[in-house]
């Protein structure tokens, strides 16, 4: 039975969907105004994973992460670029979409935009009002009614009066109440606006996703996802809108993925102390990076440092150096294994626990060197299952040749290496080991790293 850790009620409960094998989940994604660091390759593939195991145990999954594609920081970006908000978040969208991709990430199934959502915030906005749960300030703009929602701070804990007393410095005199949120903005100048029974405007933040996961989902619906700091106030906010809105609860489930930590502050563009995941892709496989993110459970901080990254990739090319010369069995399906599947359903089945999965890959990776070894046919399948539970996880996509080989300079490069571990070949053959070594130097040197087993010399980039 899948257990899930729900940030509502604190504890890990057991996974029962609104309607049998049907489960749906909604994210929240990118603000895009420019390139994704990786606390945001944190969410897509934490959930990417969430996505791939319920599909893959039987669920029919809808998964839907929406776009931020208007806010105060991307009309300051495409002013101080000069550009349209629009050529600004187009070309951030196609950015995150080559992002996810190199990092193995699927496609969610829906990705609203704010921008294409106004209607849907304008109607939730008129309920909110309508239901006393809202209004219309001297300044133009719209204001959530805090003190109206009884409910207010049951997802992140947070008492209401300490809020309201740490807010009270910082009072904006349009409210009611330090707390009250915006849900619509009064048009400024020379910024986008839209028509709206309160004045040209522009949705506040909070509302987008209330709005667009009730679209797309319905008013009660599965999983909702998203990163650590959003749990206050963005995610407390959605509650109270929804809530407020639909007169019912809105989500059963909340997760949350922990920090990406850097000198054990949280990575992020606030704090200037972040790596975009090109910067970092540049450097490491994307298939290293996105093993990093799922060595440790998706709840806990994750370290970011060079030496986490090398030891993923290390890992990574222990398991592809195993799957380089043996034809896995192409019709493993993990589900009928009867030595390592319960193990790797057990680890999921907690929380998704990522990290305990992947070290039930270590040992079918050990039973797969030893199948070699020994010349046991068995080997074939041990490939096939770690290839089988690698889907889920959305690791050994690529051929092991070309992970551990890489990109060599031209087909020539290839040949010319390929003819000197044959040449070292015969001269350990004959015994000439000045020239085995001399070539094992000479190839060194080039960041070619020999690797001697079972008879066989294979060559990988180091």
């Amino acid at each position: 039975m899948l257990k899930i850790h729900n940030t509502l009620s604190k504890q890990k409960e057991e996974f029962t969907p609104l309607q049998p094998g049907k489960v749906n989940m909604y994210v929240c994604g990118m603000t895009v105004y420019d390139l994704c660091h990786v606390g945001h390759a944190r969410v897509m593939v934490v959930f990417d994973v969430v996505t791939r195991y319920l599909r893959a145990v039987g669920y029919d999954v809808t998964y839907v992460r929406n776009i931020t594609d208007i806010d105060d920081k991307i009309i300051k970006r495409a002013a101080e670029n000069g550009e349209s908000i629009t050529a600004l978040t187009e070309r951030y969208i196609d950015e995150m979409h080559k992002d996810a991709e190199a990092l193995g990430v699927l496609r969610p199934d829906l990705e609203p935009k704010a921008t294409e959502s106004m209607n849907e915030m304008l109607a939730m906005i008129e309920t909110l009002i309508d239901k006393g749960l809202a209004y219309k300030a001297d300044n133009g703009d719209v204001y959530y009614d805090v003190s109206e929602f009884a409910d207010y701070g049951k997802l992140s804990g947070r008492d209401v009066n300490e809020l309201r007393a740490g807010e009270r410095v910082a009072v904006n005199e349009a409210k009611t109440d330090p707390l009250d949120f915006v849900l619509w903005k009064a048009a400024k100048a020379d910024e986008p606006a839209w028509d709206s029974p309160w004045g040209r405007g522009r949705p506040g933040w909070h509302i987008e996703c209330s709005a667009m996961s009730a679209h797309c989902l319905g008013e009660h619906f599965d999983i909702h996802g998203g990163g650590q700091d959003l749990q206050f106030p963005h995610h407390e906010n959605e509650i109270a809108q929804s809530e407020g809105a639909h007169g019912c609860q809105s989500v059963n489930y909340w997760m949350h993925n922990g920090f990406v930590r850097i000198d054990d502050e949280k990575m992020s563009k606030s704090l200037g102390n972040f790596f975009t995941v090109r910067e970092v892709l540049a450097n490491y496989p994307a298939e290293a990076v996105r093993y990093f993110i799922l060595s440790s459970h998706y709840r806990s901080p994750l370290n970011y440092s060079e030496d986490q990254l090398e030891q993923a990739k290390a890992a990574l090319t222990r398991f592809y150096t195993s799957l380089r010369d043996i034809e896995p069995q192409s019709d493993v399906d993990w589900h009928n294994d009867e030595e390592f599947a319960s193990r790797f359903k057990e680890a999921m089945d907690d929380d998704f626990n990522t990290a305990l999965a992947l070290s039930v890959m270590a040992d079918v990776r050990q039973a797969l060197n030893k199948a070699l070894e020994q010349g046991d046919d068995k080997a074939g399948y041990y490939a096939g299952l770690l290839l089988s539970f690698g889907d889920v996880l959305g690791l050994f996509q690529q051929d092991a040749d070309a992970f551990l080989v890489g990109d060599v300079d031209s087909d020539d490069e290839a040949t010319e290496i390929d003819a000197l571990v044959a040449e070292r070949d015969q001269a350990r053959a004959d015994k000439n080991w000045a020239r085995a070594d001399e070539i094992r130097d000479q190839l060194t040197d080039r960041g070619i790293v020999l690797e001697d087993s079972a008879g066989k010399t294979s060559w990988r980039r180091r």
